[in-house]
Protein backbone atom coordinates (compact mmCIF):
# COMPACT_ATOMS: atom_id res chain seq x y z
CA UNK A 1 0.00 0.00 0.00
CA UNK A 2 1.42 3.47 -1.03
CA UNK A 3 2.16 5.69 1.53
CA UNK A 4 1.34 9.34 1.23
CA UNK A 5 4.36 11.63 0.57
CA UNK A 6 5.56 14.11 2.70
CA UNK A 7 5.07 17.82 2.45
CA UNK A 8 8.10 20.32 2.49
CA UNK A 9 8.55 21.63 6.05
CA UNK A 10 8.70 25.18 4.67
CA UNK A 11 5.59 24.51 3.11
CA UNK A 12 4.14 23.37 6.10
CA UNK A 13 5.34 25.82 8.26
CA UNK A 14 4.96 28.52 5.58
CA UNK A 15 8.29 30.26 5.49
CA UNK A 16 10.74 30.34 2.82
CA UNK A 17 13.67 28.91 2.60
CA UNK A 18 15.94 31.69 3.56
CA UNK A 19 13.72 32.59 7.15
CA UNK A 20 15.08 32.99 10.05
CA UNK A 21 14.81 31.27 13.05
CA UNK A 22 12.89 33.85 14.35
CA UNK A 23 10.51 34.22 11.38
CA UNK A 24 10.06 30.09 11.37
CA UNK A 25 9.62 30.01 15.68
CA UNK A 26 6.51 33.00 14.99
CA UNK A 27 5.17 30.88 11.99
CA UNK A 28 5.12 28.18 13.93
CA UNK A 29 3.16 29.45 17.00
CA UNK A 30 0.98 31.07 14.95
CA UNK A 31 -0.36 27.50 13.13
CA UNK A 32 0.01 25.81 15.92
CA UNK A 33 -2.61 27.40 17.63
CA UNK A 34 -4.41 27.26 14.93
CA UNK A 35 -4.47 23.54 14.56
CA UNK A 36 -4.49 22.56 17.98
CA UNK A 37 -6.77 20.15 18.76
CA UNK A 38 -8.28 21.85 21.69
CA UNK A 39 -9.17 24.72 19.32
CA UNK A 40 -10.91 22.62 16.39
CA UNK A 41 -12.48 19.72 18.63
CA UNK A 42 -14.81 19.11 15.70
CA UNK A 43 -11.64 18.89 13.23
CA UNK A 44 -10.61 15.11 12.45
CA UNK A 45 -7.57 16.21 10.65
CA UNK A 46 -6.43 19.30 13.27
CA UNK A 47 -4.55 16.35 14.87
CA UNK A 48 -2.37 15.21 11.93
CA UNK A 49 -1.57 18.65 10.92
CA UNK A 50 -0.49 19.21 14.76
CA UNK A 51 1.71 16.83 14.33
CA UNK A 52 2.93 17.91 10.72
CA UNK A 53 3.76 21.14 12.01
CA UNK A 54 5.72 20.10 15.17
CA UNK A 55 7.65 17.74 13.12
CA UNK A 56 8.54 20.60 10.90
CA UNK A 57 9.20 22.97 13.21
CA UNK A 58 11.72 20.62 14.83
CA UNK A 59 13.73 20.05 12.05
CA UNK A 60 13.99 23.45 10.99
CA UNK A 61 14.11 25.32 14.22
CA UNK A 62 17.60 23.16 14.93
CA UNK A 63 20.61 24.35 12.69
CA UNK A 64 22.09 20.91 12.18
CA UNK A 65 19.16 19.06 11.07
CA UNK A 66 18.33 21.94 9.22
CA UNK A 67 20.90 21.82 7.17
CA UNK A 68 20.82 18.22 6.66
CA UNK A 69 17.69 19.01 5.73
CA UNK A 70 18.27 21.49 2.89
CA UNK A 71 21.23 19.22 1.28
CA UNK A 72 19.37 16.03 1.80
CA UNK A 73 15.89 16.80 2.02
CA UNK A 74 13.84 14.20 3.90
CA UNK A 75 16.11 11.35 3.38
CA UNK A 76 18.57 13.23 5.53
CA UNK A 77 16.44 11.29 8.26
CA UNK A 78 15.79 7.97 6.94
CA UNK A 79 17.27 4.52 8.37
CA UNK A 80 20.36 5.32 5.76
CA UNK A 81 20.24 9.16 6.23
CA UNK A 82 23.32 11.20 7.70
CA UNK A 83 21.17 12.19 10.45
CA UNK A 84 19.37 8.76 10.76
CA UNK A 85 18.53 8.39 14.89
CA UNK A 86 17.57 4.92 14.50
CA UNK A 87 14.07 5.53 14.25
CA UNK A 88 11.78 7.02 12.05
CA UNK A 89 10.60 10.79 11.63
CA UNK A 90 13.08 13.45 12.25
CA UNK A 91 15.82 11.68 13.98
CA UNK A 92 13.38 10.10 16.36
CA UNK A 93 10.76 13.27 16.46
CA UNK A 94 9.19 13.86 19.84
CA UNK A 95 5.68 14.57 21.64
CA UNK A 96 4.70 17.46 19.67
CA UNK A 97 3.28 18.90 22.81
CA UNK A 98 6.63 19.02 23.99
CA UNK A 99 7.71 20.76 20.76
CA UNK A 100 4.75 23.29 21.12
CA UNK A 101 5.74 24.50 24.91
CA UNK A 102 9.30 25.00 24.40
CA UNK A 103 8.40 27.09 20.85
CA UNK A 104 6.16 29.32 23.66
CA UNK A 105 8.92 29.71 26.12
CA UNK A 106 8.74 29.81 29.90
CA UNK A 107 7.12 33.08 32.57
CA UNK A 108 8.95 34.32 34.83
CA UNK A 109 7.21 31.81 37.56
CA UNK A 110 8.77 29.03 36.09
CA UNK A 111 5.66 27.86 33.79
CA UNK A 112 5.21 28.25 30.12
CA UNK A 113 2.68 29.96 27.98
CA UNK A 114 1.78 26.54 27.17
CA UNK A 115 0.79 25.87 30.51
CA UNK A 116 -1.08 28.90 31.01
CA UNK A 117 -3.82 28.70 27.77
CA UNK A 118 -3.82 25.10 27.69
CA UNK A 119 -3.17 23.54 31.18
CA UNK A 120 -0.60 21.57 32.71
CA UNK A 121 -0.24 18.45 30.28
CA UNK A 122 3.35 17.50 31.09
CA UNK A 123 2.23 15.91 34.52
CA UNK A 124 3.92 17.54 36.56
CA UNK A 125 2.99 17.15 40.65
CA UNK A 126 1.87 20.63 42.49
CA UNK A 127 2.55 20.10 46.26
CA UNK A 128 -1.20 19.13 48.18
CA UNK A 129 -2.09 21.98 50.73
CA UNK A 130 -3.37 19.91 53.60
CA UNK A 131 -6.22 20.29 55.44
CA UNK A 132 -5.15 22.76 57.70
CA UNK A 133 -5.86 26.44 55.98
CA UNK A 134 -4.99 29.82 57.47
CA UNK A 135 -8.06 32.01 58.40
CA UNK A 136 -8.57 35.23 57.32
CA UNK A 137 -7.33 38.54 58.50
CA UNK A 138 -10.42 40.89 59.51
CA UNK A 139 -10.67 44.55 60.08
CA UNK A 140 -12.67 46.30 62.44
CA UNK A 141 -13.24 49.83 62.39
CA UNK A 142 -13.63 52.00 65.56
CA UNK A 143 -14.94 55.37 66.87
CA UNK A 144 -12.74 57.11 70.00
CA UNK A 145 -13.11 60.25 71.05
CA UNK A 146 -10.66 63.15 71.51
CA UNK A 147 -9.88 62.65 74.29
CA UNK A 148 -9.40 59.07 74.55
CA UNK A 149 -6.96 59.52 71.54
CA UNK A 150 -5.07 61.58 73.66
CA UNK A 151 -4.55 60.01 76.84
CA UNK A 152 -5.19 56.33 75.25
CA UNK A 153 -8.35 53.74 76.88
CA UNK A 154 -8.03 49.91 76.55
CA UNK A 155 -11.42 48.74 74.78
CA UNK A 156 -13.60 45.87 74.23
CA UNK A 157 -14.10 44.77 71.29
CA UNK A 158 -17.33 42.61 70.39
CA UNK A 159 -17.49 41.03 66.51
CA UNK A 160 -18.31 38.20 64.69
CA UNK A 161 -15.83 35.87 63.48
CA UNK A 162 -15.05 32.29 62.76
CA UNK A 163 -13.62 30.60 65.85
CA UNK A 164 -12.94 27.18 66.86
CA UNK A 165 -15.61 24.66 66.92
CA UNK A 166 -16.03 23.84 70.49
CA UNK A 167 -17.77 20.35 69.53
CA UNK A 168 -14.09 18.93 68.09
CA UNK A 169 -12.08 21.64 69.18
CA UNK A 170 -10.95 22.56 65.80
CA UNK A 171 -10.26 19.34 64.36
CA UNK A 172 -13.09 19.12 62.27
CA UNK A 173 -13.76 15.58 62.90
CA UNK A 174 -15.97 13.42 65.63
CA UNK A 175 -12.84 11.22 66.89
CA UNK A 176 -9.13 13.45 67.00
CA UNK A 177 -6.80 12.97 64.48
CA UNK A 178 -9.09 10.29 62.14
CA UNK A 179 -7.78 12.10 58.87
CA UNK A 180 -6.77 9.44 55.98
CA UNK A 181 -5.18 9.83 52.51
CA UNK A 182 -7.94 10.96 49.90
CA UNK A 183 -9.14 8.31 48.20
CA UNK A 184 -9.42 9.91 44.79
CA UNK A 185 -6.04 11.81 44.36
CA UNK A 186 -3.87 9.76 46.14
CA UNK A 187 -2.64 11.76 48.83
CA UNK A 188 -1.53 14.84 46.40
CA UNK A 189 -4.37 16.72 45.89
CA UNK A 190 -4.58 16.74 41.96
CA UNK A 191 -5.82 14.80 39.53
CA UNK A 192 -5.23 14.04 35.99
CA UNK A 193 -7.98 14.56 33.33
CA UNK A 194 -7.39 13.61 29.69
CA UNK A 195 -8.48 16.02 27.32
CA UNK A 196 -7.99 15.13 23.32
CA UNK A 197 -4.88 13.13 23.50
CA UNK A 198 -3.35 15.74 25.91
CA UNK A 199 -3.24 15.28 30.17
CA UNK A 200 -4.23 18.40 32.35
CA UNK A 201 -3.74 18.76 36.21
CA UNK A 202 -6.38 19.99 38.30
CA UNK A 203 -7.48 20.44 41.64
CA UNK A 204 -8.84 16.84 43.10
CA UNK A 205 -12.43 17.32 43.06
CA UNK A 206 -12.84 15.43 46.51
CA UNK A 207 -10.46 16.85 48.55
CA UNK A 208 -10.34 19.90 46.93
CA UNK A 209 -6.64 20.39 46.51
CA UNK A 210 -5.88 18.87 50.53
CA UNK A 211 -4.90 15.60 49.71
CA UNK A 212 -6.64 14.70 53.05
CA UNK A 213 -10.25 13.49 53.91
CA UNK A 214 -11.41 13.31 57.28
CA UNK A 215 -13.41 10.10 57.79
CA UNK A 216 -16.10 11.23 60.36
CA UNK A 217 -16.94 15.10 59.75
CA UNK A 218 -18.12 17.23 63.05
CA UNK A 219 -22.01 17.98 62.30
CA UNK A 220 -21.10 21.24 64.18
CA UNK A 221 -18.43 22.39 61.49
CA UNK A 222 -19.29 19.97 58.79
CA UNK A 223 -15.46 19.14 59.24
CA UNK A 224 -14.17 22.90 59.06
CA UNK A 225 -12.93 22.82 62.91
CA UNK A 226 -14.35 26.34 62.94
CA UNK A 227 -18.03 27.87 62.83
CA UNK A 228 -19.00 31.56 63.26
CA UNK A 229 -19.56 33.35 66.90
CA UNK A 230 -19.03 36.25 68.76
CA UNK A 231 -15.63 37.36 70.05
CA UNK A 232 -14.86 39.88 72.71
CA UNK A 233 -11.51 41.48 72.45
CA UNK A 234 -9.08 43.45 74.08
CA UNK A 235 -7.31 46.12 72.38
CA UNK A 236 -5.46 48.77 74.29
CA UNK A 237 -5.32 52.49 72.10
CA UNK A 238 -1.74 54.68 73.01
CA UNK A 239 -2.04 58.28 73.73
CA UNK A 240 -1.74 60.07 70.62
CA UNK A 241 -3.13 57.84 67.80
CA UNK A 242 -4.27 59.64 64.73
CA UNK A 243 -6.79 59.27 62.70
CA UNK A 244 -7.27 56.61 60.19
CA UNK A 245 -4.53 54.60 61.94
CA UNK A 246 -4.38 51.16 61.50
CA UNK A 247 -3.68 48.80 64.94
CA UNK A 248 -2.74 45.07 64.71
CA UNK A 249 -4.02 42.57 67.20
CA UNK A 250 -2.29 39.37 66.38
CA UNK A 251 -4.08 35.97 65.69
CA UNK A 252 -7.67 37.69 66.72
CA UNK A 253 -8.71 37.47 62.89
CA UNK A 254 -10.58 33.99 61.46
CA UNK A 255 -9.58 31.26 62.77
CA UNK A 256 -7.92 28.24 60.37
CA UNK A 257 -9.47 25.82 58.96
CA UNK A 258 -8.47 22.20 61.02
CA UNK A 259 -6.36 24.29 63.87
CA UNK A 260 -4.66 25.75 60.50
CA UNK A 261 -2.74 29.49 61.59
CA UNK A 262 -5.59 32.16 62.59
CA UNK A 263 -5.60 35.56 60.38
CA UNK A 264 -4.74 38.98 62.26
CA UNK A 265 -7.37 41.51 63.27
CA UNK A 266 -6.94 45.36 61.94
CA UNK A 267 -8.29 48.29 63.94
CA UNK A 268 -8.92 51.57 61.98
CA UNK A 269 -9.04 54.57 64.49
CA UNK A 270 -11.78 57.29 63.37
CA UNK A 271 -12.10 60.09 65.77
CA UNK A 272 -15.22 61.76 66.26
CA UNK A 273 -15.53 65.62 65.45
CA UNK A 274 -15.04 67.43 69.13
CA UNK A 275 -17.14 70.34 69.97
CA UNK A 276 -14.42 72.71 71.14
CA UNK A 277 -11.14 71.18 69.34
CA UNK A 278 -10.00 70.53 65.75
CA UNK A 279 -7.41 68.52 65.34
CA UNK A 280 -3.87 68.85 62.39
CA UNK A 281 -1.44 66.20 63.36
CA UNK A 282 -0.35 66.81 67.40
CA UNK A 283 -1.32 70.50 67.67
CA UNK A 284 -5.30 71.64 68.56
CA UNK A 285 -7.08 74.81 67.62
CA UNK A 286 -9.67 76.45 69.56
CA UNK A 287 -11.74 79.49 68.60
CA UNK A 288 -12.21 81.83 71.53
CA UNK A 289 -14.90 84.93 71.87
CA UNK A 290 -14.08 87.74 74.06
CA UNK A 291 -15.77 90.64 74.81
CA UNK A 292 -15.30 93.88 72.64
CA UNK A 293 -14.35 95.43 76.23
CA UNK A 294 -11.74 93.23 77.28
CA UNK A 295 -10.27 92.74 73.91
CA UNK A 296 -10.10 96.18 74.29
CA UNK A 297 -8.68 96.41 77.59
CA UNK A 298 -6.59 93.70 77.90
CA UNK A 299 -6.16 91.06 80.00
CA UNK A 300 -6.48 87.56 81.71
CA UNK A 301 -8.04 85.20 78.93
CA UNK A 302 -9.13 81.45 80.78
CA UNK A 303 -9.08 78.81 78.10
CA UNK A 304 -9.93 75.32 77.88
CA UNK A 305 -7.38 72.27 77.28
CA UNK A 306 -7.88 68.90 77.20
CA UNK A 307 -6.57 68.47 80.71
CA UNK A 308 -8.65 71.55 82.08
CA UNK A 309 -8.14 75.15 82.47
CA UNK A 310 -5.80 77.16 81.37
CA UNK A 311 -4.51 81.55 81.51
CA UNK A 312 -2.90 83.76 78.79
CA UNK A 313 -2.90 87.15 79.18
CA UNK A 314 -4.16 89.54 76.10
CA UNK A 315 -2.84 92.84 75.07
CA UNK A 316 -4.92 95.62 75.42
CA UNK A 317 -6.50 96.38 71.57
CA UNK A 318 -6.30 92.72 70.49
CA UNK A 319 -8.34 92.19 67.26
CA UNK A 320 -10.50 89.37 65.74
CA UNK A 321 -7.70 86.67 64.34
CA UNK A 322 -5.13 87.45 66.94
CA UNK A 323 -3.82 83.77 67.39
CA UNK A 324 -2.18 83.05 70.86
CA UNK A 325 0.08 79.73 71.38
CA UNK A 326 -0.04 77.44 74.81
CA UNK A 327 3.29 75.24 74.34
CA UNK A 328 2.85 71.53 75.26
CA UNK A 329 -1.03 72.09 75.34
CA UNK A 330 -1.95 69.53 72.75
CA UNK A 331 -1.93 66.00 71.59
CA UNK A 332 1.03 63.73 72.89
CA UNK A 333 3.43 62.84 70.25
CA UNK A 334 2.94 59.19 69.84
CA UNK A 335 5.78 57.16 70.86
CA UNK A 336 7.38 60.48 72.55
CA UNK A 337 7.01 62.25 76.13
CA UNK A 338 6.70 65.33 74.40
CA UNK A 339 3.15 67.45 72.92
CA UNK A 340 1.58 69.37 70.46
CA UNK A 341 0.58 73.00 70.72
CA UNK A 342 -2.95 74.58 71.82
CA UNK A 343 -3.60 77.67 69.21
CA UNK A 344 -6.13 79.28 70.57
CA UNK A 345 -7.71 81.92 67.48
CA UNK A 346 -9.41 84.99 69.36
CA UNK A 347 -12.77 86.36 68.15
CA UNK A 348 -14.13 89.52 69.36
CA UNK A 349 -18.04 89.94 69.82
CA UNK A 350 -19.83 92.94 68.46
CA UNK A 351 -23.17 93.56 71.04
CA UNK A 352 -26.22 93.03 69.05
CA UNK A 353 -28.58 93.99 71.53
CA UNK A 354 -28.15 97.76 72.63
CA UNK A 355 -30.69 99.82 74.38
CA UNK A 356 -31.06 103.53 74.10
CA UNK A 357 -29.06 104.57 76.70
CA UNK A 358 -26.38 102.19 75.68
CA UNK A 359 -26.12 103.21 72.08
CA UNK A 360 -25.51 106.68 72.80
CA UNK A 361 -22.68 106.17 75.08
CA UNK A 362 -21.26 104.27 72.39
CA UNK A 363 -21.15 106.71 70.05
CA UNK A 364 -20.04 109.18 72.08
CA UNK A 365 -17.18 106.60 72.89
CA UNK A 366 -16.90 106.10 69.09
CA UNK A 367 -16.79 110.67 68.36
CA UNK A 368 -13.75 110.72 71.32
CA UNK A 369 -11.59 108.22 69.84
CA UNK A 370 -11.62 109.17 66.55
CA UNK A 371 -9.77 107.20 63.76
CA UNK A 372 -6.35 107.43 64.82
CA UNK A 373 -7.28 104.67 67.38
CA UNK A 374 -8.50 102.43 64.73
CA UNK A 375 -5.22 100.90 63.10
CA UNK A 376 -6.74 98.46 60.98
CA UNK A 377 -9.09 100.73 59.74
CA UNK A 378 -6.40 103.84 59.13
CA UNK A 379 -4.40 101.23 56.99
CA UNK A 380 -7.48 100.01 54.88
CA UNK A 381 -8.27 102.96 53.70
CA UNK A 382 -4.54 104.11 53.48
CA UNK A 383 -4.46 101.23 50.60
CA UNK A 384 -7.71 101.97 49.46
CA UNK A 385 -7.64 105.87 49.58
CA UNK A 386 -7.64 105.84 45.08
CA UNK A 387 -11.03 104.02 45.17
CA UNK A 388 -12.68 106.95 46.96
CA UNK A 389 -11.64 109.78 44.91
Amino acid sequence: MATMAKRCYYEVLSVSREETKDGIKKSYRKLAVKFHPDKNPDDDTAEDKFKEIGEAYEVLSDEQKRAAYDRYGHGAFGSGGPSAGGGGGAGGFHDPFDIFRDAFGSQGGGGSIFDEIFGNAGGRRRQKQGLKRAGSDLRYDLQISLEEAAFGIEKELELEKMGLCDKCEGSGSTKSGEVRSCGTCGGVGQVVASRGFFQVQQACPTCHGAGEIIANPCTSCSGEGRIRKTSRIKLKIPAGISQASRLRSSGNGDAGICKGPSGDLYVVIHLREHEVFDREEDDLYCEMPISFAHATLGGELVVPTLEGKASIKISAGTQTGTVFRLRAKGMPILGSNNKGDLLVNTQVEVPTKLNKEQKEKLQTFAESIGEENSPIHESFFEKAKNFFK
